[in-house]
């Protein structure tokens, strides 16, 4: 069902390796030159990147890290994004609008519902997915003026809307779970420094390009904004 520009946007690798340590140097060496190229430095805020903690040793009987509980919330708005490209190339040349208010709200209230379940906070877990959703029309909006600029780098085929929208409500109730898993993480004072670091980590598992890239940025401030 992927169509091509999909492909294109996205590869992902295996995830990197090593100790915490070593994790946690390249974190801020990655993170230093995304923020200088002013990719990132929205995410990254006013916190230094050094104060992610380190990802718990498997079998260790310490409470998982900070970075461990928010790199999920992380690679699953990436994920989400993926949707984003499989929507644009849904509605392309159809004249369906990328603003779809009703389509929103049922998922605001659904993902609302989710959290009260899943004893998340369901205020905070509607502000993340408000920006999940404005991060997805970022990316449609995105491929459709490349493809309007350059017909040749559409989509061949049309996805089935349907069928997108089954892997963004998977992909939302994992997301809804990571939200309420994090509380720790997400009320701490480092978290705007492991979310940037977690980004980095998963722009570069991902390969996101520009677009992608910027659209990841604006999904995940309220990860740490009412804090």
């Amino acid at each position: 069902m992927f169509n091509r520009t999909t492909k294109s946007t996205h590869t992902t690798t295996g995830t990197s390796t090593g100790t915490g340590t070593a994790r946690r140097a390249l974190g801020r060496i990655a993170l230093s030159a995304v923020v200088a190229a002013g990719v990132l430095g929205a995410v990254a805020g006013p916190a230094n990147a050094r104060t992610a903690a380190p990802v718990s040793v498997p079998g260790s009987a310490s409470p998982p890290s900070s970075y461990a509980l928010i790199l999920p919330l992380t690679g699953l708005s990436a994920e989400r994004l993926a949707t984003a490209d499989l929507v644009a190339a849904a509605k392309w040349g159809t004249g369906s609008p990328i603003d779809d208010p009703a389509r929103e709200q049922v998922v605001l209230d659904s993902v609302r519902q989710q959290a009260e379940a899943a004893g998340a906070d369901p205020e905070a877990t509607v502000a993340v997915f408000r920006d999940q959703i404005e991060a997805n029309k970022l990316v449609q909006r995105g491929l459709h003026r490349l493809w309007d600029a350059d017909p040749s780098k559409a989509p061949a085929e049309r996805p089935d809307l349907t069928e997108v929208r089954k892997e963004i409500n998977r992909i939302n109730t994992e997301l809804v779970r990571a939200v309420a898993a994090s509380d720790r993480a997400r009320a701490a004072r480092s978290c705007r420094g492991v979310l940037a670091v977690t980004a980095v980590h998963v722009r570069h598992e991902k390969r996101l390009d520009r677009l992608h890239t910027m659209a990841l940025v604006r999904a995940v401030p309220s990860v740490c904004a009412s804090r």
